[in-house]
């Protein structure tokens, strides 16, 4: 996409410098001529700006990101189409002059456990906010997370930044892809899908980078990366660093698990499990705090606000002084008063109170062991099949019953998903070991859905526990205004458990214009009607002004707007219905059979040589189709 830096979009906002560059749009830093103020004006490349449906769903999801109001998130302010000028659809953004995360990784990587925490939790905090309102981000990545110059962590790209199929991703520039790629999620490669444990995934990702320094995955192409997204496993942080907290190491593993069921569900959980974490890591950190997300740069300070800076600190140090002087008084008599108290207590209270807590303790532990005697530990069943497992607890002495048949997508069916107790639990020599059994893949079967309204097509969809997605009108021919053709899927398709499906609503019976041929070839009428999805009948008909093989009238006539696949009939010439016999005498048989034929004269030939008589005589008037007897000698 060519430079517009120099170009006022929307007769508004005056694009100054271009930022940066991707494959799908460009940054470039404006001035809102209206407001007077600095903003980010970001333009979709024209190849996108051509496709109906991208622009439908930018339009869309810009909307539903300018609902989100937080100060961790970059706000969308504008949208729009450049009316005059360079064609170009674009949204206005918060302008944040600072840095981004990938910026700081180049520099200073890897970062400490506490730097990671503070650009991390405000990142999180975003996701919160747009996951408790339905928005996934899709696209986390350190390019996408920015740093403004005051400290502050910003996400930028909220819903904006989605392609429709890897296959797409996948051809466009490698540059992009490499960088993006490297965070999606398994569910996002192989189906295409994403919801808000996507975006758990890619953060988990990028903790495991800010920590380590480095990707988990690396490869030359994006295809290579993204398989192993899918069929592999990324380290334990803690077997990388060995001073990583087992906890944090522990969570991070979990975030980034190929089945999305066990990360956590969304930002919300994962934000609460890192703060306690990181209140683990440092008990004396305040938890309540209103500094920015991470440092601002160090400014040096003029010489008069260090002297104001002094003076308050030592107006603050004498009242801080004072308080303390006069609470001194009221501390040692509470002091006095509690020793006092102390030394009543006799030694020999002190020793019966240590003798009845060791001997408490020693019940209770006792106790614990008795109960705990003689009971078994149920091994790891898990991914092995009923008789399997019931061979192995069989061998233990226990029983095993079906507790629960539940569906799964990772564990085939028939297959052992947990226990009851897990593994690792104990129960009585004579218990019983509860088997969770998978059912398989869950697929629903979209039923037939033709000729409904779209209310109560969307109540069966809904009714089946999929999601209705968009509503998209085509012509058809058979089915009437405002009643649904079909779905995608399509019916009978097996699909998962809430999955979106489109409704295909009929617009009707599409009309087309229709011009005239008369006068025209018929071969031509013919041709072109029939591509235009018209139902053609040709008759025949002798015509004294119109040659042979034109179109003598057209039923209907030209029209503006009539319905596709409408019967037309043409009338087509076959020329005059009488002809004068030519004058053949003297010619070789060929030359005299194809001048009468060419005038739709039958002939009949006598003799051999040339032609020396005619019948009927030259100049006699007959039908088409008459026979003209050619003697030769």
């Amino acid at each position: 996409m060519s430079d517009l830096t120099g170009e006022l979009i929307d007769n508004r906002y005056l694009l100054q410098r271009l930022i940066a560059s991707g494959g799908m749009a460009s940054i470039y830093s404006a001035l809102d001529t209206r407001l007077d103020r600095p903003v980010a004006v970001k333009i979709m490349h024209a190849h996108l700006a051509n496709d109906e449906a991208f622009v439908s769903r930018f339009i869309k999801e810009a909307k539903a990101t300018a609902a989100l109001s937080h100060p961790n998130i970059v706000s969308i302010q504008d949208q729009g189409w450049n009316q005059g000028g360079p064609p170009a659809v674009f949204i206005v953004m918060e302008l944040v002059e600072g840095t981004t995360l990938r910026d700081l990784l180049n520099e200073s990587s890897p970062l400490s456990i506490e730097q990671a925490f503070q650009i991390i939790n405000p990142v999180l905090s975003a996701l919160s906010a747009a996951h408790k309102i339905g928005i996934i981000h899709r696209d986390i990545k350190p390019e996408n997370i920015l740093i403004s110059r005051d400290g502050r962590v910003k996400v930028a790209d909220f819903g904006l930044a989605r392609n429709t199929s890897l296959a797409q991703t996948m051809t466009a520039e490698s540059s992009v892809i490499l960088g993006s790629v490297s965070y999606l999620s398994p569910e996002q490669v192989q189906r295409g899908v994403a919801d808000s444990r996507s975006d758990i995934y890619a953060i988990g990702i990028l903790i495991f980078e800010m920590l380590t320094g480095s990707k988990p995955y690396d490869g030359e192409t994006p295809i290579q990366i993204a398989y192993r997204h899918v069929n592999d496993r990324i380290p334990e942080l803690v077997k990388i660093k060995s001073d990583i907290p087992k906890n944090l190491s522990d969570l991070i593993f979990n975030a980034t698990s190929p089945n999305p069921d066990l990360r956590p569900r969304d930002a919300e959980e994962l934000l609460n499990s890192m703060r306690q974490i990181q209140a683990e890591i440092d008990p004396k950190r305040r938890q309540m705090s209103l500094e920015l997300d991470i440092p601002p740069l160090a400014t040096k300070p003029s010489k008069r606000n260090k002297v104001s800076v002094a003076s308050a600190f030592e107006g603050l140090k004498e009242k801080t002084t004072q308080i303390i002087s006069a609470n001194s008084s009221v501390t040692k008599k509470t002091e006095d008063s509690v020793n006092t108290k102390r030394r009543k207590l006799s030694r020999r209270v002190k020793r019966n109170r240590i003798i009845a807590f060791l001997i408490l303790v020693s019940v209770i532990f006792g106790l614990f062991k008795w109960l705990d005697s003689g009971r078994i530990a149920v091994p790891s069943l898990v991914g092995l099949s009923k008789s399997e497992a019931s061979k192995v607890i069989s061998q233990l002495g226990l029983r095993v019953e079906i507790a629960e048949e539940i569906f799964s997508e990772d564990i085939d069916k028939g297959k052992i998903i947990s226990t009851k107790p897990g593994g690792g639990g104990k129960v009585s020599p004579d218990g019983v070991v509860g088997l969770v059994v998978s059912k398989g893949q869950e697929r629903i079967i979209l039923s037939s859905l033709k000729g409904t309204t779209p209310d109560i097509a969307s109540q069966k969809i809904a009714d089946l526990g999929l999601s209705v997605g968009e509503i998209i009108e085509n012509f058809d021919s058979d089915i009437a205004v405002g009643f649904v053709i079909g779905t995608n899927p399509e019916e009978q398709t097996p699909v998962k458990r809430g999955s979106i499906v489109n409704i295909i609503v009929s617009k009707g019976i599409e009309k087309v214009s229709l011009r005239s041929y008369i006068g025209k070839g018929g071969e031509q009428a013919l041709s072109e009607l029939t591509e235009s999805g018209f139902d053609v009948e040709i008759e025949y008909k002798f015509s004294e002004n119109i040659f042979k093989g034109q179109v003598i009238s057209q039923s209907p006539d030209s029209s503006n707007a009539i319905e596709k696949g409408s019967k037309i009939i043409l009338a087509v010439s076959k020329g005059p219905e009488f002809v004068f016999v030519p004058n053949v005498l003297g010619k070789s048989k060929n030359s005299a059979t194809l001048d009468l034929e060419n005038l739709g004269l039958r002939v009949a030939i006598k003799g051999s040589g040339k032609v020396n008589n005619i019948s009927p005589a030259i100049g006699s008037k007959v039908k088409q189709g008459a026979l003209i007897t050619l003697t030769l000698r």
